[in-house]
């Protein structure tokens, strides 16, 4: 809601929380959003689904609990991306941050450029960077409900490899993200590595390669993460 970009949709999925998370959305400028949800689900991504669905706007993003955008104008410029280059899908730079130090930063992830040779490689955009157009979901379809942390790493992949779609780069961080969410908690990590596997076997890559490949890719954005700090 400090976005300084006018025309946004708010959305709100709630798993039927038991917490103060319903006391803080109506505490705050509820006459902004546009529809909350508060139901049980199965997971992130099928409250993910129930948000797209529900939006009606041109562009569709995503936050997740304990995630910020880096600045109040994160907005205005992917939207002026989108007008500059009519792209399909705008990703960009993101950071985990300490939940409660937002100055310290944990790992820094710079998107760089986008390539099949690269994705095929283990890279992919951090998914809460990414912007997307709604042809995109009307397109590709929506996240795979059966993987409960590695849906993102199947919609990403269905969405931007060897499919020709016009994707950007927007080379600026956008988001801070509070590590240790269900992706970086060391007690889901074989968790998480089986799904990968399977995913990739899904989409034509060698599975274990990959997944090699993809883990040793995220070393340097600890050692990145140290000359950093945030603007919070």
């Amino acid at each position: 809601m400090s976005q300084t970009y006018p025309d946004i949709e708010h959305i709100v999925i709630d798993g039927a929380s038991t917490d103060r998370t319903l006391e803080v959305i109506r505490n705050c400028n509820s006459s902004r959003i546009a529809v909350l949800v508060s139901e049980k689900d199965h997971g992130c991504y099928e409250a993910l689904n129930k948000g797209i669905k529900l939006a009606t706007g041109d562009i569709i993003c995503w936050l997740h609990s304990d995630d910020f955008y880096y600045s109040d104008q994160v907005i205005s410029h992917v939207v002026r991306k989108f007008e500059e280059t009519g792209c399909d899908f705008l990703y960009a730079d993101g950071m985990f941050v300490k939940s409660d130090n937002l100055d310290l930063v944990i790992r820094a992830w710079p998107g760089g450029s986008c390539s099949d040779k690269r994705i095929s490689n283990g890279w992919l955009p951090l998914h809460t960077t990414c912007f997307v157009r709604r042809g995109v979901f009307e397109r590709f379809g929506y996240y795979d409900e059966k993987y409960v942390i590695s849906g993102d790493t199947f919609w990403l992949l269905s969405c931007m490899y060897r499919t020709g779609i016009h994707i950007e780069y927007l080379p600026e961080y956008v988001v801070k993200m509070g590590y240790g969410g269900l992706s970086t908690s060391w007690s889901k990590t074989f968790k998480h590595w089986r799904e990968d596997l399977d995913i990739y076997s899904r989409v034509g890559l060698p599975p274990y390669l990959t997944l090699c490949k993809k883990v040793l890719r995220k070393v340097p954005q600890f050692f990145k993460a140290r000359f950093l700090k945030t603007n919070s």
